[in-house]
């Protein structure tokens, strides 16, 4: 359900109908439109809200953020990755998009941000944690409105969905280390909040080396 609303959203921003902050139909015409029950629409829109493709504001409705095209390579392309050059990559790239997203992040973007928080907080279990934790750094590269970046951010990101990024998270997770991502989630949007760059830049890399030393034991 989650691809059909992606394409339908998509063939309405081809055809001029919808941009970036448009508002989009209810769920009630979504579920018309793709007739389907409002329910697997409600789960198609959490789907797509994780990914930071729409963003809802309570007595506002759901707003299209980026829909840009599918990150992935090529068909057919092996990705020839590793966790330890993912987290390099991370630790060049996302630190400075944090420092952007402190410098031009828009009141949308920070309330958004500030709900993918609250969100993870709020998780009941390991998946609904990492869904939420994936988006709240992809909420954090948006809103730093460079879209070169975010293409280069998502490209990464596709990385982090092979099985071997995976396991190798479940393994090393622990309530103690979730409750110590969580602490630096809060400093990294409190640094973003408060405009502060170079406080966002730090925090974030402080994060990034906790997460690295975590998962490979490396500081």
């Amino acid at each position: 359900m989650a691809t059909r609303l992606r394409g339908l959203l998509e063939e309405a921003v081809a055809a001029g109908t919808l941009g970036t902050g448009s508002k989009i139909p209810t769920e009630r015409a979504l579920s018309d439109t793709l007739q389907a029950s409002r329910t697997a629409v409600r789960a198609a829109l959490a789907e797509l809200e994780r990914e930071g493709r729409i963003t809802r504001h309570v007595g506002r409705g759901t707003f299209l953020a980026e829909l840009e095209g599918d990150p992935s390579l090529p068909s057919g392309t092996p990705l020839q990755t590793s966790p330890a050059e993912i987290m390099a990559t991370r630790l060049v790239l996302e630190p400075e998009v944090a420092a952007l997203a402190a410098r031009h992040a828009t009141q949308a973007d920070v309330e958004h941000i500030e709900h993918c928080l609250r969100r993870g907080d709020a998780s009941a279990t390991y998946e609904e944690f990492e869904a939420w934790d994936s988006a709240l750094h992809r909420a954090i590269a948006a809103a730093a409105h460079n879209g070169l970046l975010l293409r280069l951010f998502d490209t990464m990101n596709v990385a982090r969905d092979l099985p071997v990024w995976g396991s190798i998270k479940r393994r090393s997770a622990s309530p103690e280390r979730r409750r110590g991502y969580e602490r630096c989630h809060g400093e990294i949007v409190a640094a973003l909040t408060e405009r502060d760059a170079d406080a966002a830049r730090e925090r974030m890399r402080a994060h990034l080396v906790d997460v690295r030393t975590n998962l490979l034991g490396s500081p």
